[in-house]
């Protein structure tokens, strides 16, 4: 398995805390958000590659972060080579640069690189593993519809299928939010190409492509109990970076 961690976004919402600098890079308790992300996918033990998609305005600073980790040779550095935010490619344009970069013959764990969970991804993979060929995505039960509006939000059934998917919609139907955290099996990679040929979509989030694939496919949905931050907006990166000083 591949692990992809979607790194190349220019945080324009925790201005001016990423003006100059990547979001994952960003400190959490003097910890890099994605050291955070990086502790839990090493220890999945069919891990192969860390694939890390970033631009070329914050590649060098990838570069040092890899350099000075512990796991720097499982570490593969992707530029999208975009500068500035007016001609990012979005995620979903990254992702599957990522993987075309990277092939197709695995299954790929694709994160975003602003996410901070708690629970080991353990019970997330097995899920996921049970589910193939089909792609499973992680949820967070984030208690109020007002907050749930900020993301995508999902409806499941009682075999945890996803029934529905609405990206940031202004009347949720659930507090299912989506964690951008997806398990994608490596039958299913060349949906993705025919996901971008569709003139439709906005690539600037996951959401749009998994809205997408509800259509088209079967999507599962595993719920993760513990704490859950999308550490996009000003006010929840200051929330949780709160909570684990108080925590140290």
């Amino acid at each position: 398995m591949k692990v992809l961690i979607l790194a190349a976004g220019y945080g324009t919402r925790l201005y001016p805390h990423t003006k100059n600098f990547a979001k994952p890079l960003l400190r959490l308790n003097k910890k890099p958000v994605i050291d955070y992300i990086l502790d839990k996918v090493s220890r999945i033990s069919a891990l192969s590659k860390i694939i890390v998609v970033t631009n070329s305005r914050f590649f060098k600073n990838f570069q040092k972060w890899k350099n000075d980790s512990c796991f720097k040779d499982k570490i593969i550095l992707v530029n999208d080579l975009t500068k500035s935010p007016a001609d990012k490619l979005g995620a979903i344009a990254d992702m599957y640069l990522g993987i075309k970069s990277q092939g197709l013959n695995e299954d790929y764990l694709v994160i975003g690189g602003d996410n901070f969970w708690e629970e080991p991804l353990d019970d997330f993979v097995r899920f996921a593993k049970n589910k193939k060929p089909y792609v499973a995505i992680g949820l967070a039960d984030v208690g109020a519809k007002s907050e749930a509006s900020h993301y995508g939000v999902a409806i499941l059934n009682r075999k945890q299928q996803i029934l529905d998917f609405e990206e940031k919609p202004v009347n949720p139907k659930s507090t299912l939010a989506a964690m951008c955290l997806y398990y994608f099996p490596r039958q299913k990679l060349k949906l993705l190409k025919k996901c971008i040929n569709s003139s439709r979509l906005c690539f600037d989030n996951l959401g749009a492509y998994i809205s997408w694939l509800t259509k088209h496919d079967l999507v599962y949905g595993f719920i993760f109990k513990k704490m859950w931050f999308d550490i996009g907006r000003i006010q929840t990166y200051r929330k949780l970076n709160n909570i684990l000083k108080l925590r140290s």
